[in-house]
């Protein structure tokens, strides 16, 4: 018996990265997942590669139609709504606040937090009507937080996610709709790698894994699995005292550098 048995999971961004790993984990505990991602080609390798726990639908998560026509997919093709994973995102507009231009910066928030707004707005009306609880979880990072930990915009929009989790938590909780935030450390996905500007191959994804964790003071590099781990858990009974929260999985990336006897010599 998996923990997910029986229940359905919307995950957007499926199509790769943390997404797609977090629809892994919960078909793997036993749940129905609906992938959604604008890469058609992508979602549905994905979710071929799943077996029948899966299906997929293409989706924008920049237009509120059709993230309300990927929930309401949900509820008529797979019965119901348990858990929402807002996880599309890239990280858009970069560079120094001078030069971003107005049509980044809406881009970088149109698709970073009010995609997001789609997401809670259209899981929370489902599971509000179903009448039987539920989780939301959507992707931050740790730029929320430690604003030298990414761009302008990107670190803008998910602080913004994070208060959102906050506020819907608040609102949603008395229908025992549980709301959280993921807040990734540095994990080096294919989009990562495509962000500076590398060739995404192994000795690439090594050297850059090799670079974070020399950052952080748990040895090891973070990875898709481990955002994964932490959303199968929120979204399970064990997580179901949780609401409001942002949760950060970083290795201790933002506590700071690795600690050194050197330092109290």
């Amino acid at each position: 018996m998996g923990r997910f048995d029986g229940q359905v999971a919307v995950v957007t961004g499926a199509g790769r990265g943390i997404g797609e790993a977090i629809a892994r984990r919960f078909a793997s505990e036993g749940a129905r997942v609906l992938i959604g991602d604008i890469d058609a080609e992508s979602c549905e390798a994905v979710a071929e590669s799943i077996g029948s726990a899966a299906t997929w639908r293409r989706c924008d998560v920049t237009q509120d139609t059709e993230v309300d026509s990927l929930v309401g997919a949900a509820i008529d093709e797979l019965g119901r709504l348990d858990v929402m994973v807002n996880n599309a995102g890239a990280l858009g507009a970069r560079g120094s606040i001078l030069d971003i231009t107005t049509q980044e910066w809406d881009a970088t928030l149109n698709l970073l937090l009010r995609s997001v707004f789609f997401g809670m707005r259209a899981a929370g009306r489902a599971l509000v009507a179903q009448g039987e609880g539920g989780s939301i979880i959507s992707t931050a990072s740790v730029a929320a937080h430690s604003p030298g930990n990414g761009p302008h915009v990107y670190g803008t929009a998910k602080a913004g996610v994070v208060h959102l989790t906050q506020r819907v938590a608040l609102e949603l909780g008395e229908q025992r709709i549980r709301v959280n935030a993921i807040c990734p450390g540095g994990i080096v996905t294919k989009l990562v790698v495509d962000a500076v500007g590398m060739e995404h191959t192994p000795e690439t994804v090594a050297s850059l894994e090799s670079a974070t964790a020399s950052m952080r003071p748990f040895p090891r590099a973070g990875s898709v699995t481990d955002i994964a781990a932490v959303a199968a858990w929120l979204a399970s009974e064990d997580g179901e005292f949780v609401t409001g929260q942002a949760i950060t999985a970083d290795g201790g990336e933002t506590v700071g550098p690795k600690w050194s006897i050197q330092m109290v010599k």
